[in-house]
């Protein structure tokens, strides 16, 4: 086990009915407001006239940027800034799932950063000051509503890129499980497979002696398994919808990875799928992930995929390898079974012209040849995704 430190500060409200604590919340800050949000699904399902009825009766200034993409833009974080600057913004109300919360965490950087904001993202670290962030989470996914990453798409320079700071922490979150209610079962479905990929990130990796973080891996991607079937046959399921929204927080807030000396695989090349096609990002991660599980499984490997495959899915083979496969199958067959997309022609992507500048620029930007589970060169992802042009099966 690594050294690490863990200071997760994030002030948690959980449950429903807890938005009459938003004024309080906010007068920690400041009066003045900026309400960050998505394409609208806040106001269809009345999310936004709640919020806004707490904000009047709290006699805040109240000033709105709305539209945030589901792979947030730069250009959306320098109009966010500006907007802060202009109005001397004192706290960001992100109203939304990890893409609004994101983009609102880069404007929160950006509004005391200076020249090109794209720089503050292409540093990857951001260190300097920041607005302060509450959050209303409406999607159980990213986990960024409890941690200090941001990912921000530019589609000028096709690029998806990772970044954070310690001041990008969010001061309060509210998650109310029922603000997942509307969530349809295909975004369901995409967000909770982004869950499993943040377990599954932190728990492949080879430094010894994690059998905490990896028992509690465990312990949450059985909770998901468990509890998505429910929300997908019955939305309005709230200990279904509070158990993926707890376990998306507690998949990505440094409590299964922090002792960890490895990196992340799936992430890095999902990142550029969504630089150059901009698709779902739990989607292009279900479709990645067992095929770069079985790309990487060899005898070092193996241990590790065959305990997951024994302690995740209950796999009782007593071949190492045949149970690390059948590991691979169930996980496979389980995303199908949730209706999510498999191969990269069923989400529009049906040549393979940029799997080589994608490839590269996915080991450039990150330490997969040389810190993941199993390095990972350029032909080993250009592999990878060819994997992904064709139904696979692993038995």
């Amino acid at each position: 086990m690594e050294n690490f430190r863990f200071h997760v500060t994030t002030d948690i409200r959980f449950g429903k009915d807890r938005l009459d604590e938003l004024p309080d919340v906010l007068n920690q800050f400041g009066k003045r407001v900026l309400v960050v949000y998505g394409g609208g699904s806040i106001k269809r399902n009345g999310l936004y006239d709640q919020v806004m009825s707490q904000l009047a009766k709290n006699d805040n200034e109240v000033f709105e940027l709305s539209g945030v993409d589901p792979n947030p833009r730069i250009e959306t974080v320098e109009q966010g800034a500006e907007l802060c600057r202009k109005e001397k913004i004192d706290v960001i109300l992100a109203v939304g799932g990890g893409s609004v919360i994101d983009c609102s965490k880069a404007i929160a950087g950006g509004t005391y950063a200076s020249g090109d904001l794209w720089e503050m993202v292409t540093k990857r670290a951001y260190l300097g000051q920041a607005v302060p962030l509450v959050t209303i989470l409406t999607l159980a996914a990213t986990g960024s509503e409890m941690n200090r990453g941001s990912v921000i798409s530019n589609l000028k320079t096709k690029q998806k890129l990772g970044f954070g700071g310690p001041n990008f922490l969010p001061k309060v979150s509210f998650l109310d499980p029922t603000n997942t209610y509307s969530v349809n079962a295909y975004q369901t479905a995409a967000g909770s497979a982004d869950i499993f990929s943040h377990l599954m990130e932190n728990y492949f990796d080879l430094t010894p002696g994690t059998e905490v973080e990896d028992g509690i891996a465990e312990g949450l991607m059985r909770a998901v398994i468990k509890n998505v079937p429910v929300a997908l046959d019955t939305p309005n399921d709230y200990d279904a919808r509070a158990n993926l929204m707890w376990a998306s927080s507690l998949a990505l807030n440094g409590l299964t990875g922090a002792s960890k000396a490895g990196t992340w695989s799936c992430h890095a090349m999902e990142h550029e799928l969504s630089a150059f096609y901009d698709i779902t990002h739990g989607v292009g991660i279900a479709i990645l992930t067992p095929r770069w599980m079985a790309h990487v499984l060899n005898e070092r490997t193996t241990p590790k995929l065959a305990r997951y495959a024994k302690e995740v899915w209950g796999v009782q083979e007593a071949v190492p390898e045949l149970a690390a496969r059948m590991g691979i199958q169930k996980l496979t067959d389980y995303f199908v079974a949730c209706g999510i997309p498999m191969t990269l022609p069923e989400v529009g992507i049906t040549d393979e012209t940029n799997f080589e500048a994608m490839a590269e620029q996915a080991v450039a930007s990150s330490a997969i040849a040389t810190k993941a589970f199993e390095p990972l060169t350029k032909e080993d992802v250009v592999a990878i995704y060819q994997a992904c042009m064709t139904p696979t099966t692993y038995l």
